[in-house]
């Protein structure tokens, strides 16, 4: 990791978070702070309520802390707690007419704070900024993105792997049959590694290894969820994939795929793999792939 980039980080945050008033006690002339207010925000966001465990997942809050700015904003007549419907054991949060008159006027002040903001930029200047945000939004929620290996039976790896069968049985012309996923056991150990890739502590993506012959490995299954995509996070599987493959001495990594993925034969041709004939009689395959993997010095 660079020092400069962190330092570059660090300076724009520091530049940043004075420039919209989050360091103020007072945010956007609010009698309260920034943590407060956006609490606020995130309970507007859920009109029928949301659970304290979702909050705390959303916003990355201690526990403790959260229960304590909550019971705030009760006293002050802005939220009520409850119980959740499906499940007793969770509290939920919902905004009283008084706090959602207070977000109102505090999403009127924000709005007015960056249009001051902006006026001082001319309109080409004004794209070249949102631009840059938009693509340092995505870059932050994809680094921000854990991988983690998982069992192949894990409850978020059949999750994952349900939600990718429902895609491709809509996609493909002649349906998806869920028996041809891999088994838990083709994934486990020293027969191969199954990813799961989670954001906020959901699981938004997945991808398989397992050992085709000696010294390869075959790739299934790599899969982002549709709300995680075009963040770049199926080419960061593909290499933790790859990755887990060296740590077997598996140099080369094979897969194939169906005529309809048209955007995953894209995304592996310009990942360095090469089309080669068939290696398998497999019901979906309709293109075979073949990456030679060096090791990383």
């Amino acid at each position: 990791m660079s020092t400069e980039h962190v330092a570059a980080f660090r300076r724009f945050n520091r530049y940043f978070t004075r420039r919209i008033g989050a360091l103020d006690d007072r945010y956007l002339g609010q009698d309260r702070p920034l943590g407060e207010a956006r609490l606020l925000f995130e309970i507007h966001r859920c009109p029928e309520g949301v659970s304290l465990r979702e909050l705390r997942g959303r916003l990355g809050l201690d526990a403790g802390y959260l229960s304590r700015m909550t019971k705030a904003l009760r006293a002050q007549g802005l939220v009520r707690l409850g119980v959740h419907p499906g499940d007793s054991r969770l509290r939920t949060v919902t905004l009283t007419p008084a706090g959602r008159a207070e977000v109102e006027e505090q999403e009127r002040r924000a709005g007015a704070l960056v249009a001051d903001l902006l006026q001082g930029l001319d309109p080409a200047r004004r794209d070249e900024l949102t631009g840059a945000m938009a693509t340092a939004r995505r870059l932050l929620r994809l680094a921000a993105v854990t991988v983690d290996r998982v069992a192949g039976d894990a409850p978020d790896a059949r999750a994952c792997l349900a939600a990718y069968a429902a895609e491709l049985d809509a996609r493909f012309p002649e349906g998806f049959d869920p028996s041809d996923l891999v088994s838990p056991g083709e994934v486990s150990g020293d027969a191969g590694v199954f990813l799961v890739a989670r954001e906020e502590g959901r699981p938004v993506g997945c991808g398989a290894l397992r050992r085709l012959t000696p010294g390869t490995g075959e790739l299934k299954h790599v899969w982002v969820h549709p709300d995680a995509r075009r963040l770049g996070l199926a080419r960061r599987l593909l290499g933790e994939l790859e990755g887990e493959a060296l740590r077997r001495d598996w140099t080369v990594v094979r897969l194939d795929t169906q005529a309809a993925l048209t955007e995953a034969q894209a995304m592996y041709r310009a990942c360095g793999y090469r089309e080669i004939p068939a290696y398998s009689d497999h019901v979906y395959g309709a293109h075979w792939f073949e990456k030679r993997l060096a090791a990383q010095g």
